[in-house]
């Protein structure tokens, strides 16, 4: 796994050896930064479910201002911190070993995110778990684009009753991105 673009293009990341995480392949993250890359410059990014904070780290090399990385595993969190310190860019990063949930709880009311990029584990429903929580929270404001990466049979018909539309869905081999935003809001990448 790579850094695709930006500053620490090229660079090799560090990922955790078995199925503890599931990086998002090279192939994959270009095609997702392709689509909102131009957006990039100076955003917040929020990336949940880090891993091994490939798509955080993306984000930092391509100009975000700042990306708070969430990961419960702290094996996985020794391996982001490691690979920001590799790419040097934990400057801009916060780095947070918890709960994806009461990382959440805790960021309220501190930060607004221009994006919120989140990549569960397959099948077990917590895309919805965030997205019912964001449905009501500060952290997202009306030009969020919140893109959830999940199993290509992962349902997002209930995105409407919490006040969000999906703007896009971008299908792969095994898993697809969907982009969401609030209601009535066009999406800008």
């Amino acid at each position: 796994m790579r850094v695709i673009a930006g500053s620490a293009k090229r660079l090799r990341l560090k990922t955790l050896e078995g199925m503890d995480t599931r990086p998002t392949t090279d192939r994959i993250k270009e095609t997702l930064f392709n689509m909102i890359g131009p957006s990039m410059y100076d955003c917040r990014f929020l990336d949940l479910f880090s891993g091994s904070g490939g798509i955080g780290i993306e984000a930092l090399s391509r100009g975000a201002r700042e990306a708070v990385f969430v990961e419960n595993n702290p094996r996985a969190m020794a391996c982001i911190k490691e690979n920001l310190r590799f790419t040097r860019l934990e400057g801009r990063a916060v780095t947070m070993t918890r709960d994806v949930m009461n990382a959440l709880y805790q960021l309220e009311g501190e930060k607004t995110f221009d994006f919120i990029f989140m990549d569960p584990p397959y099948d077990r429903g917590l895309e919805k778990t965030v997205l019912e929580y964001l449905a009501g929270s500060e952290l997202v404001y009306e030009d969020t684009v919140i893109i959830a990466e999940a199993s290509k049979e992962t349902d997002f018909s209930y995105a409407e009753r919490l006040g969000f539309e999906v703007t896009r869905e971008k299908l792969y081999k095994t898993n697809k991105h969907v982009f969401l935003v609030r209601a009535g809001k066009e999406e800008i990448c």
